[in-house]
């Protein structure tokens, strides 16, 4: 019976360090591809893009600003002005809320994946440690068959089933800080497109009062 146990926990550490090599090329894949689209997005050119736009809205000049909507290619910011400009010609009512409506969408597809680095960044470490567990339970196993004279043995199993939890620390620990850095990206962006909703809020308002 023990002997099965054993047999057990030794196979359970093994699934453990696969699960932490799996959770660590997973977090890599996801942090490369939102890198990706957050380098699409929030770059110097789209920085200049939304300084531009907003002078051009506040100016009423909506010709020239779907020209540099244009010229700016695609990205969150052109695709919302576009949607927005889009519906400001159309006189749609309750414009605002179809803004608000495209933030939200927008901020979706921003987010998408952001939750797998948020499960790895919280559970990576207690994954570490099941393993420890598991190895901590082979070691004093040993040291009750093997006596004082397996000593020795037992230490370097403790500290091999260590490594569980420095593996587990060392994955959730940067993909932690990979969250908090892409979860802030989110923030600045939303916050600009709410100020672009504003500006073509203030351009509709202006258009009804002088009808």
């Amino acid at each position: 019976m023990v002997t099965d146990v054993l047999t057990f926990v030794g196979y359970g550490e093994t699934f453990v360090f696969f699960m932490l090599i799996f959770a660590s090329i997973l977090a890599f894949a996801v942090c490369l591809e939102r890198t990706i689209i957050f380098r699409k997005n929030t770059n110097k050119k789209t920085a200049l893009f939304a300084g531009e736009l907003i002078n051009l809205l506040r100016k009423r000049d909506l010709k020239a600003a779907v020209g540099l909507i244009k010229d700016y290619g695609e990205n969150v910011y052109t695709n919302f002005a576009q949607f927005s400009i889009d519906h400001l010609n159309e006189g749609s009512y309750g414009i605002a809320d179809l803004m608000s409506g495209k933030i939200i969408e927008e901020k979706i597809v921003l987010e998408k994946r952001l939750t797998i680095l948020n499960t790895l960044g919280n559970n990576a470490p207690f994954i570490g440690l099941l393993g420890t567990v598991l190895g901590v339970i082979k070691a004093f196993h040993g040291l009750g068959t093997l006596g004082s004279t397996g000593a020795e043995v037992v230490m370097r199993s403790i500290s091999q089933a260590l490594l569980a939890t420095a593996a587990g620390l060392f994955i959730a620990i940067p993909v932690v800080m990979a969250n908090n850095y892409f979860s802030k990206k989110i923030k600045t962006i939303i916050q600009h497109l709410e100020i672009l909703s504003r500006e073509i809020s203030a351009i509709l308002q202006n258009q009804k009062s002088n009808s």
